[in-house]
């Protein structure tokens, strides 16, 4: 898919919500990842994000709304619980799922009840929903299980093969990095489904109840794939006080490895190894994880090996992230 990147001016604007109540895809800004964008009322529109990021079809996607009035029509109830953590927390990096009506395609849900619902934080991504005028269908703007792309030359870049144009609206960097925490609220005891920037002790603080964890009963949700924002090179995985023997191992395959790590490991020798700095802060690492698993994969190495931060909250994200990213054992 040939990607035209265009600067967020009132022209492009009303140009990407033309295109989308035609039925089209637009690659837009959030604050978490770049999104592949369609109408998320039409079967068809949503489709095409699915053909465009080969995407499995059980698959739901998150849709986007506009910051104002809470998003009544997309569900057939606003809970309690669903009022407290938007007031909270939206715009925000944090999607809600409840039960859907059925203004919500099929397609989104991916023929299930529910309906995942976020308000993104970001400035593009709203003048685009109020030039729309509707919700927007948005999952990461990547082929399928491989990494998120945070600027919008990662988008053309993941996308370049599908068919068509696809229109992309720069934005910058997406400052927070990792997608948005998922957090169902469609039934009487909030469950964690994918944990994110906001952390579930802040979910939990909100509402005064701790989350249940996701388990078999849990609806049908992004980010549950074991396999899932993965590079092309092999990505080894290390705890701190295990990444000088993960290092030790890449260097003796006298091939070329990248580490990302906060430092070289002492004593361990850097021929053949190129070290890519984690940065010191769980929040920044979020921001910028993806970009150095994506530099790393264009290094031309055969293998990358990733220190694990240690830590709740975001850290929890992050090793989530890392973890299905992983290259499997064996």
């Amino acid at each position: 898919m040939p990607a035209r990147i265009h600067e967020p001016d009132d022209a492009t604007i009303a140009a990407a919500a033309a295109r989308l109540a035609e039925g089209g895809l637009v690659a837009l800004p959030t604050e978490t990842v770049y999104g592949l964008g369609a109408d998320a009322r039409s079967d068809a529109a949503a489709a095409g994000i699915y053909a465009a990021k080969g995407r499995p079809a059980g698959n739901p996607l998150i849709v986007h709304v506009a910051a104002g009035a809470p998003p009544t029509a997309w569900v057939r109830s606003w809970t309690p619980q669903a009022a407290r953590l938007a007031d909270a927390f939206w715009p925000g990096p944090l999607t809600l799922v409840l039960a859907a009506s059925e203004h919500a395609s099929t397609t989104v849900r991916a023929g299930g009840d529910t309906v995942a619902l976020r308000c993104p934080d970001h400035p593009v991504a709203q003048r685009l929903l109020a030039a729309f005028g509707s919700g927007i269908a948005a999952p990461s703007a990547n082929r399928s299980g491989s990494i998120s792309p945070t600027t919008a030359a990662a988008v053309a870049t993941e996308l370049a093969g599908a068919p068509g144009e696809l229109m992309v609206i720069d934005g910058g960097p997406c400052p927070v990095g990792i997608e948005s925490t998922i957090v169902d609220v469609s039934g009487p005891a909030p469950r964690l489904l994918r944990p994110g920037t906001i952390t579930a002790e802040d979910v939990a603080a909100c509402l005064g109840t701790p989350l249940e964890a996701a388990g078999a009963g849990s609806p049908a949700h992004p980010g549950s794939a074991p396999r899932h924002y993965a590079p092309g090179t092999p990505l080894v995985l290390a705890a701190p006080d295990e990444l000088a023997s993960a290092v030790a191992g890449a260097h003796a395959t006298r091939e070329p490895f990248v580490v990302l790590a906060r430092a070289w490991p002492a004593g361990v020798p850097s021929t053949g190894g190129t070290l890519l700095e984690l940065p010191g802060t769980l929040p920044e690492l979020a921001r910028d994880i993806y970009r150095l698993l994506r530099e790393a994969d264009g290094a031309g190495a055969a293998r990358i090996v990733c220190e694990l931060p240690e830590g709740s909250g975001i850290g929890m994200a992050l090793r989530d992230r890392l973890t299905r990213a992983a290259t499997p054992a064996g």
